[in-house]
Parts: C-alpha cells; structure tokens; sequence
C-alpha cells in the first residue's frame, strides 16, 4: 500500500480531531470520520 503525502496525512488527523472536539454524538463522530477515511483512501 502507498503512503500518502504528508500533506494529505495532516489534513485528515486535523480533521479526525475536528470532528472529535466538535460533535457530540459518539455515532455520528465515528460515521463521519468512516466518510473521512473513505473519501481519502487510494
């Protein structure tokens, strides 16, 4: 499997973290970052 670029790999664990501080709803934290992983997996 391919690395991804460094620049991509800190955007994702910013936004893991967002969504972490941000949401409430344990369910809905773990759904959005399945969308996350998918949108940007090679």
């Amino acid at each position: 499997m391919k690395k991804k670029p460094k620049s991509l790999r800190k955007f994702i664990r910013k936004e893991k973290s967002r969504i972490r501080r941000e949401g409430s709803d344990l369910k809905k934290k773990e759904e959005e970052i399945k969308e996350l992983k998918q949108r940007y997996e090679n």
